[in-house]
């Protein structure tokens, strides 16, 4: 079949962009893909994702990547590795995240730093009229590495994109992404002895990553009910259904979500077993939305992190002035009926957006139990600028850098992960009955 798409011409941004705008999209790749897109490239860019992954992917993906230049996603990227490297530094800071950790969730041999990081950005409009990134969240737990990666391929495949286009950070080719990747769930390890480990993954709508995952590594996809205790090791039963040691695991197992359905684990998280972890459990909690209250008030978090408190703080009074000092309008008095417009209450450990308050009343932050307001956070709400301009009108976009952080090696950006939407969430799913929406990417031209 021949592509009616003729291959997108390398472009950098012309001299006279209106205001900053120019610096975060680039109009004529933008333009030049709209005017070719017809329905039927969607239809087989998911045949192709279903090719590539083995599976069908069952969230929504967008009919478009998004074509940002490469200065600004480096921007993002150093905020996030410079905002992680404060955490990582501030003694305090990580002895209250430990704290938070939930009773029987704090594993044995922590690592001494993250393998996996995600960072989260919005782009706002400042008060001059000119786009600005902003944090959303930071979490050091894995996302979809395998899976987006194919999903950049499947996009310059059906949309015949240029193929000076590049995709990875840091200056990693293809090549380097991979060998990184590998380096950091692998290790040093013998495949056999590495599994991917994750709550019922056949049927989690993540599935096409691990099958990519497994397929590119060589590594097992595991239940993490399905391991099995011997002394102080764990075993897996391979596809033959031999027993086989575990010497790595990389890390799928949300915490939130094995509290949430009261999963009982044929093992103690908190055992000192013989095993390695790509992607410790603990750093799920220590670096995560529980960081921002601490970010928005350290001299490196001031510009980009939007402000935040626990809950706790918040209806104990302390919170509620630092909120005000940072100039976020609060009702006066304690009625329970009153608005508190443009904040978010959102649970400190959730995923995907789970359990999100938009506009919480009074009442509602006073009904929930003493015991557990610590457990939450009030962060002022970023209204996302709709910058991407597609065929049905513009369109938000959430900037996510994905790094890794291999075993005696350094934080790497590597990647980015674009998440399109038009309502007040921007996961994928809550973006479904709409089009030019959901999981998406980036590129950007060589410079």
């Amino acid at each position: 079949m021949v592509n009616r798409l003729q291959p997108f011409r390398r472009h950098f941004p012309p001299s006279g962009c209106p205001l900053r705008d120019g610096f975060f999209v680039i109009p004529e790749l933008r333009q030049s893909f709209n005017s070719r897109f017809q329905p039927a490239d969607y239809t087989r860019l998911l045949a192709r994702l279903e090719e590539l992954c083995g599976v069908r992917v069952e969230f929504r993906v967008a009919e478009t990547p998004i074509f940002i230049p490469q200065e600004r996603l480096e921007e993002m990227a150093g905020t996030g590795a410079q905002l992680t490297q404060s955490l990582l530094g501030d003694a305090a800071y990580l002895a209250a995240a430990r704290n938070a950790i939930p009773p029987g969730f704090c594993a044995a041999h922590q690592t001494a730093h993250p393998h996996f990081l995600t960072a989260d950005f919005s782009l706002i409009r400042n008060s001059s009229g000119q786009l600005e990134p902003r944090l959303v969240e930071m979490q050091a737990f894995p996302s979809v590495y395998a899976y987006q990666a194919v999903l950049c391929s499947a996009y310059r495949s059906v949309f015949a994109l240029d193929g000076s286009l590049r995709i990875f950070l840091a200056g990693l080719s293809e090549e380097d992404y991979w060998s990184l990747l590998k380096k950091t769930i692998v290790g040093n390890c013998d495949p056999e002895n590495v599994i991917l480990s994750e709550l019922d993954p056949l049927h989690q709508k993540t599935r096409p990553d691990f099958e990519v995952t497994a397929r590119r590594l060589g590594i097992a996809v595991v239940d993490i009910r399905s391991l099995v205790t011997e002394g102080n090791r764990l075993f897996y039963r391979n596809l033959s259904g031999r027993l086989t040691p575990v010497r790595r695991i990389y890390n799928r197992a949300i915490a939130d979500e094995l509290i949430a359905r009261a999963v009982r684990l044929p093992f103690d998280w908190t055992h000192p077993w013989e095993v390695e972890w790509a992607g410790h459990p603990n750093w799920y909690f220590l670096i995560s939305k529980f960081s921002i209250p601490w970010l928005c008030r350290g001299p490196s978090g001031s510009t980009y992190v939007p402000p935040a408190v626990f809950l706790d703080d918040f209806l104990r009074g302390p919170g509620r002035q630092v909120l005000a000092q940072a100039g976020v309008p609060l009702p006066a008095g304690h009625r329970p009926e009153a608005v508190l417009e443009g904040l978010l209450l959102k649970p400190l450990f959730s995923f995907a957006g789970k359990g999100i308050v938009f506009d919480p009343t009074q009442a509602e932050l006073d009904a929930i139990p003493v015991a557990r307001r610590k457990d939450f956070l009030l962060q002022q709400r970023m209204h996302f600028e709709p910058t991407i301009e597609t065929p049905c009108g513009p369109t938000q976009a959430e900037i996510r850098i994905l790094y890794l952080w291999p075993d005696a090696g350094r934080l790497t950006p590597a990647l980015a992960l674009v998440r399109l939407g038009r309502g007040k969430m921007m996961g994928v799913d809550h973006n479904r009955n709409q089009t030019f929406v959901g999981a998406s990417a980036a590129f950007f031209p060589a410079p």
